[in-house]
């Protein structure tokens, strides 16, 4: 029996697009909704401070997917010149039980990331959204920013900010040629960015005892809040004054708030996950005037909806390695 082995050049030499990522997620979304997942709550182990290393399984039925990701996500490695998210996938034959694949993970993690945002702004975002707003210009802003270029096509404007204004400025010098049809504007302060936005992304490290910078009354009525960095970013009276609260796994949500480090001052109303939204049992948006806010914590499905998908690329155009199980 063999294997094929996807390293990151490998994965990425591909050329799968950020629409394609979009419609595999929104696909796996789907079929979460209909109940034909089945998707633990990740577990993880903490050897460092503000650092996990995470176990997350899926499997899919209907897309007959089915794997594991192991992923690590260190802060401190950013000071080091290392990648803040690493780690490998298994993916398996649902059928025998018998991987398949081994493939880096980072290029996954970052584009279903991304993607869940696109989906968010598909269902939660008012259609005519033109200014978007990203607090944090690491790896993740980058791919939510060209998910939102996709799901909204009357994006005009983005308004960037970073602890760090060199991030910044590497952030407009990547993103500027690939939407050149989008103006970048460098804001000084989180305050700053929201002003008048559509669409916020927050992509901060996420640390036990954050200090989170945006509060209430910074998000417009109509705009909508997505949330990948947990609770480090937005305040609890931020997320109250929203009409609407969604994740992308209520599951994975509550089961996190027990550990008793993130979530204590989520609403205790929780109106949908995104699968509910997909799969038609919910409305998204209903008026232009409702605030919402979207917690995306980056669940198994999308990785295994994305990886799957790479796996039936690299199989027909016989990329990667074939190793010996």
């Amino acid at each position: 029996m063999e294997i094929i082995y996807l390293s990151r050049r490998s994965i990425e030499g591909l050329g799968m697009g950020m629409k394609a990522v979009l419609a595999a997620v929104d696909e796996g979304f789907r079929l979460k909704g209909e109940g034909r997942a089945e998707m633990p709550a990740k577990i993880g182990i903490h050897p460092a401070p503000d650092a996990f290393i995470h176990a997350m399984p899926a499997y899919i039925g209907g897309a007959e997917s089915a794997g594991l990701k192991w992923v690590s996500g260190y802060p401190s490695n950013i000071e080091k010149g290392l990648p803040y998210i690493t780690g490998l996938l298994i993916l398996n034959d649902p059928r025998t039980g018998i991987p398949i694949a081994v493939m880096d993970c980072a290029w996954i993690t970052a584009m279903r990331t991304g993607a869940s945002v696109g989906i968010a702004a598909k269902y939660l975002a008012r259609p005519d959204s033109r200014v978007a707003g990203v607090l944090g210009c690491g790896v993740q802003a980058r791919t939510s920013l060209r998910a939102l270029a996709e799901a909204l096509p009357g994006l005009k404007t983005v308004r960037c900010c970073d602890l760090f204004p060199e991030a910044v400025e590497r952030y407009i010098a990547d993103l500027k040629p690939l939407l050149p049809h989008l103006d970048f504007i460098p804001c000084g302060s989180p305050g700053e960015m929201m002003e008048g936005v559509d669409v916020a992304v927050s992509a901060i490290p996420i640390v036990r005892e954050p200090q989170p910078p945006l509060d209430a009354g910074m998000l417009s009525p109509g705009g909508l809040a997505v949330s990948l960095d947990y609770d480090a970013a937005w305040t609890g009276d931020a997320m109250a004054e929203c009409d609407k609260f969604v994740s992308d796994d209520i599951a994975q949500l509550l089961r996190t708030r027990e550990h008793g480090v993130h979530f204590a001052h989520i609403p205790q109303a929780i109106y949908a996950d995104l699968g509910e939204l997909a799969s038609g049992q919910k409305p998204g948006r209903e008026n232009p005037s409702e605030r919402i806010f979207c917690m995306n914590m980056g669940i198994a499905v999308d990785d295994m909806m994305t990886a799957r998908a790479l796996y039936a690329l690299a199989a027909e155009k016989g990329a990667g390695v074939q190793l010996e199980l």
